[in-house]
């Protein structure tokens, strides 16, 4: 095997500078790399400008790396790609649930999205990083009361999940006379199946998430009759890591029939949010669709359902999550021991593993691997990437085609910008890592790296419980 890292980034398109069309410019979610991936002239792997090997000796490793221009382009790509492709009023929100932290809020809240979040923690995050609550969308199948109350109080759209959600609801606005009506979408399944990962299949009916559509009209009956609520939308989601585009045609008439119905009973409903599960590229096998191919499916999809149904356009919503931030972002991790068994494998081991990318070990995720300082040599071995992890199926990557390594290189885990920190934990005590936002030869810390004393800040001793040598 003579080929090399260099000549792996160049066929994946990652040498492809953005041209200033961001519509035409190669779409993040089907590359391998960040778009400003290159090769320095040592050699190495530089990503927003800087040099990847220096940046772990600057911040340490693990290292999460994002890269700034890469997460701008993709969502001006979704921005502009809905303004070209559908004719109405239109609003990307990001799925935060992928990566939230107030940088990347921050950042995305720059670019003209809203935000899509799941919990009282997303969504306080989202608030602090100054994310304008008019365009913050609060989901989940078991919202909290406090979830719920701090929602109200931010003026934030409010996704009703279940039964659960209307009478804790009902409870928190009363008769409605003292506030103005909260805005509400209703999420219900739509009973379409897609070809992913079982548990990553939202939109199928049996799912925890959503009203089943046989409810539809009680649900729409019950809303109608409470005046605290301002029911503005109906939501559905398919399913996450999608690349078929048939299926988001299903999804847009059902959600205008279901428009339709929800007129009968006087409901104001003026948006349809979509949902998202574009797909990335994990691996060269991996084919996703672009985000402009995705947008126009979706787009006229949308203005066919409408007037096939004779109703006007609705403001159409979509959530990417994985497809807007997952190529962006790399891991970068520093390589320690190896370990052959004769005839069957190497193992390679890096300082970090399933506490900060839980998906192989969850999803059987595939991931692709470069030697970040041994870029430009032969890859001569095939070998596992297993975490330090004390658990035997804490493996990344288990066949990667590597050069010659040893301890202290750098190992970089490419498209880890989706569900990697969002999923990272402290199994067997180990301190989550930093991430560095990068742009223009410029590295800023967006993330610090926990320290052992992060680590027991939480913990309390009884005092009944607390060692005393009385020998």
């Amino acid at each position: 095997m003579v080929s090399t890292f260099s000549q792996g980034l160049e066929d994946s398109g990652c040498q492809y500078l953005p041209s200033s069309d961001l519509v035409s410019s190669p779409s993040p979610n089907q590359l391998l790399m960040p778009l400003t991936a290159r090769l320095s002239p040592a050699g190495h792997l530089e990503i927003g400008g800087c040099d990847v090997p220096a940046l772990v000796q600057q911040f340490g490793s693990p290292l999460y790396i994002l890269d700034e221009e890469t997460l701008r382009t993709t969502c001006s790509q979704y921005r502009k790609s809905l303004q070209q492709s559908y004719p109405g009023e239109s609003q990307v929100l990001y799925a935060s649930k992928a990566w939230n932290c107030l940088a990347v809020c921050a950042i995305v809240a720059s670019e003209g999205l809203g935000l899509d979040v799941v919990s009282g923690g997303e969504l306080y995050t989202a608030l602090q990083a100054g994310v304008s609550p008019e365009k913050i969308y609060l989901h989940g199948n078991n919202k909290a009361l406090e979830e719920l109350q701090l929602a109200i109080e931010a003026g934030s759209t409010i996704v009703v999940d279940n039964w659960f959600d209307l009478q804790n609801l009902v409870s928190l606005t009363g008769s409605g006379h003292h506030m103005d009506p909260v805005r509400i979408m209703i999420r219900l399944t739509p009973g379409i199946e897609c070809h992913t990962h079982e548990y990553i299949r939202t939109g199928h009916l049996d799912s925890k998430f959503g009203f089943d559509p046989n409810q539809l009209e009680e649900v729409f009956q019950f809303i109608s009759e409470q005046p605290g609520f301002n029911c503005i939308g109906l939501h559905a989601h398919i399913g996450s890591q999608i690349f078929e585009l048939q299926p988001h045609n299903d999804l847009a008439a059902v959600l205008v029939q279901w428009l339709s119905k929800a007129a009968h009973y006087g409901l104001p409903v003026q948006e349809l949010n979509v949902g998202g599960g574009l797909g990335i590229r994990y691996t060269e096998a991996d084919d996703p669709p672009s985000i402009a191919d995705w947008v126009k499916v979706v787009s006229q999809a949308m203005v066919a359902a409408c007037e096939a149904h004779n109703v006007p356009l609705p403001r159409l919503l979509c959530e990417p999550g994985r497809s807007l931030i997952g190529t962006a972002c790399v891991t970068a991790y520093r390589m320690g021991s190896q370990k052959t068994v004769p005839e069957i494998r190497t193992y390679v081991t890096v300082d970090g593993g399933m506490s900060d990318n839980p998906r192989p070990i969850t999803y059987q995720s595939l991931y692709r691997s470069v030697v970040a300082n041994r870029m430009q040599e032969p890859l001569t071995e095939t070998v596992t990437i297993a975490g330090k992890h004390c658990e035997s199926g804490d493996i990344l990557i288990k066949e990667a085609k590597l050069p010659a390594t040893e301890a202290g290189d750098v190992l970089v885990v490419m498209a880890t910008g989706a569900y990697n920190y969002s999923m990272a934990s402290n199994y067997n005590r180990l301190s989550r890592p930093a991430a560095v936002v990068v742009r223009s030869g410029e590295a800023n810390l967006i993330l610090q790296r926990e320290t052992y004393q992060d680590l027991i800040r939480q913990d309390r001793i009884p005092e009944r419980l607390k060692f005393k040598d009385d020998l």
